[in-house]
């Protein structure tokens, strides 16, 4: 937790790397040069006219003679931003931004972030859809459950480029990647294991399929009414599929003899003494931001047997999106792919696993200030920073999509 002096100084910080040198994180850059008459004739008219004709005669002519091909919408309509909730779509913008720069960063894809303020659900599908020319993909971005779910179907069904949802499948490739390695040094196997989750809106919903589509077969699912049982007339249809038949009906009920946690709830919402019933080496995944179902220290002294992963930087095991988006992306958009499927997805998955297990270049442990760090019970998936990652997933990606 950070006191009150770390947090002013932080908001110091970040208020002026926003606003400095110049405000906002983003600019556009001209990839040809504009210098000349000649210059202008081809970039304006009358030379631009060609491209515009060779197109028009065949669209798939945009991935040549424009940036489509390497251009992702970030678009959002602000339900659901980071921890803050509903916070609008203009205040959402610096978030886009940072997505922007993450994807320019880790795997050179241009971005135009789009803020959306839509007065229902079917006006938004439609801006999506009518703007949708100008681009390779589509990443959606923090977005409320459960009309995230159907945003995101409606437009993969209408749309030939891919369409992602980042809160859902990027969280739950990362998550699988760590557990797949978690369960491996726990000697414990992903058929078999009971796993439980607190929180099924967009990434325990997308996590928990996904889990399922790589052989977990037991997957208890909390939310804030207890579990998602088959005796409970509540459930959204959008989560019916993970319904369970099951006497469990609270949170400690699920606990009892459970080998997972995997927490995408709220803050301090796992009370200590629940990891005293679980299965023995148990793997415990917190990651509520900006503070987890239950800090590390606590969960460990508590059980000293297990693997612990959160969403934060200042612990061990981060499970961040960054591992996964820029990546998925750069693989999908240099196959030209209609869409990002489910194998696709794995594909990343086990990419990453297999990269964690890998010795770890030394300009990786200089850009951390770490003397040494290998695979093991603090390191169950690569860091952010990792430049393998460009290669090793985006590769396996692109080959999943071309497989497809």
């Amino acid at each position: 937790m950070n006191s009150p002096e770390q947090y002013q100084d932080l908001k110091t910080r970040a208020l002026n790397y926003h606003q400095f040198p110049r405000p906002g994180k983003l600019s556009v850059e001209s990839t040809k040069p504009c210098v000349t008459a000649d210059d202008l004739s081809l970039a304006y008219t009358p030379g631009v006219a060609v491209p515009v004709k060779e197109i028009e005669a065949d669209p798939r002519n945009a991935y040549k003679y424009t940036n489509k091909g390497n251009l992702v919408a970030v678009i959002t309509d602000g339900t659901a931003v980071l921890g803050l909730g509903n916070v609008g779509s203009l205040a959402s913008k610096p978030v886009m931004e940072g997505k922007a720069v993450l994807f320019k960063q880790f795997a050179n894809i241009d971005v135009f972030d789009i803020e959306v303020t839509a007065p229902s659900i079917e006006s938004f599908i439609e801006t999506v859809v009518n703007i949708s020319p100008t681009f390779g993909g589509i990443n959606l971005e923090d977005i409320a459950a459960p009309h995230c779910f159907r945003i995101e179907r409606e437009l993969r069904e209408r749309l030939n480029i891919p369409v992602f949802h980042d809160d859902q499948h990027g969280t739950a490739v990362i998550i699988c990647a760590a557990l797949l390695n978690a369960l491996e040094l726990q000697n414990k196997d992903l058929t078999v294991v009971e796993i439980v989750f607190l929180g099924a809106g967009a990434a325990g919903v997308a996590t928990a399929r996904m889990l399922r589509a790589m052989g977990a077969t037991n997957i208890t699912m909390v939310n804030r009414k207890g579990v998602i049982h088959d005796e409970r007339t509540d459930i959204h249809q959008e989560v019916e599929d993970l319904v369970r038949d099951t006497p469990k009906r609270t949170l400690a009920d699920a606990m009892i003899g459970a080998d997972v946690f995997i927490g995408v709830s709220a803050a301090n919402t796992l009370d200590a003494e629940l990891l005293k019933s679980m299965a023995t080496n148990p793997v415990v995944f917190a990651l509520a931001n900006p503070d987890p179902e239950i800090l590390p220290e606590l969960a460990h002294a508590i059980r000293d047997d297990l693997i612990m992963a959160t969403g934060r930087s200042d612990f061990p095991n981060q499970v961040n999106n960054a591992l996964c988006f820029p990546y998925l992306f750069r693989g999908a958009l240099d196959a030209q792919a209609t869409q990002i499927t489910q194998k696709m997805q794995i594909a990343a998955v086990h990419a990453l696993a297999k990269l964690a297990r890998e010795p770890i270049p030394e300009d990786v442990l200089a850009a951390y200030n770490l003397d040494e760090l290998s695979f093991g019970k603090s390191y169950i998936i690569p860091k952010p920073f990792d430049p393998r990652l460009l290669n090793r997933v985006s590769s396996a990606v692109e080959q999943a999509a071309r497989d497809d």
